[in-house]
């Protein structure tokens, strides 16, 4: 008898043979418990999320990259997998990152590029958000603080919005960081006008604000983040 076929789109039917890639998706299951998570490949820790090794990678050959799938939303992950199965890949992807940026708490922030790596998971966001990253007095990390989410400019980043979670942590300085989703982290004029503004501002309540940071992608030729105070725009 032919074995089924699984559709994406559709959960898979109960039948009393396995389909085709049971036997692959138990071999890979063996080899992660044995040799750890080291030993599988990104279509491998795909397939186990989401239960078809198939659909690991008809889903990168689509995006074409872990990256660009990290920032799919569930609705166009929809035509590949059933809607649970987008839910709980979305689900995981979001975790790991937030399970990488929890890790790097005890970080001491010493530069952009520290900055860049605490939030590299804002380079998969879909739109752009703008955080808070607040430091103690040995520049070490008290909290990364979300402030705003959509287009980043004077109206939706009002200066209160941005000194607010500062003060109330009373952290004794701080860095903005938000991401470009185009990938390229040139700063534009509103990113511009916002980072003078809010160092005005800065000064005048004596929060000390380290830099602001824009979080792209790498390419060929750029960095993947720019630095307004590598740029000079901040003292």
């Amino acid at each position: 008898m032919q074995q089924p076929i699984f559709q994406f789109g559709s959960e898979p039917q109960n039948t009393t043979n396995p389909l085709p890639s049971s036997s692959h998706c138990s071999s890979v299951q063996e080899r992660l418990v044995t040799y750890g998570s080291e030993a599988l490949d990104t279509t491998e820790h795909l397939g186990l999320i989401l239960g078809f090794q198939k659909a690991g990678d008809t889903l990168l050959k689509h995006f074409g990259s872990l990256a660009v799938l990290a920032r799919a939303s569930v609705e166009e992950l929809l035509p590949f997998v059933p809607r649970s199965k987008a839910l709980r890949l979305v689900s995981s992807l979001r975790m790991g990152a937030i399970a990488l940026r929890e890790e790097r708490q005890s970080l001491t922030i010493d530069g952009p590029e520290a900055i860049a790596d605490l939030c590299s998971e804002m380079r998969f966001l879909d739109r752009e958000w703008l955080r808070l990253v607040l430091l103690n007095a040995k520049q070490q990390l008290i909290k990364v603080a979300t402030v705003s989410q959509g287009s980043v400019n004077e109206s939706l980043a009002h200066p209160r919005e941005v000194f607010k979670p500062a003060i109330v942590l009373s952290a004794y300085s701080f860095i903005m960081v938000h991401n470009h989703p185009s990938g390229d982290p040139s700063p534009s004029e509103a990113d511009m006008r916002l980072t003078r503004r809010i160092l005005e501002g800065s000064r005048l309540l004596q929060l000390h604000l380290v830099d602001h940071v824009i979080i792209g992608m790498p390419a060929p030729g750029r960095s993947s983040y720019f630095s307004f105070k590598e740029g000079g725009v901040i003292g």
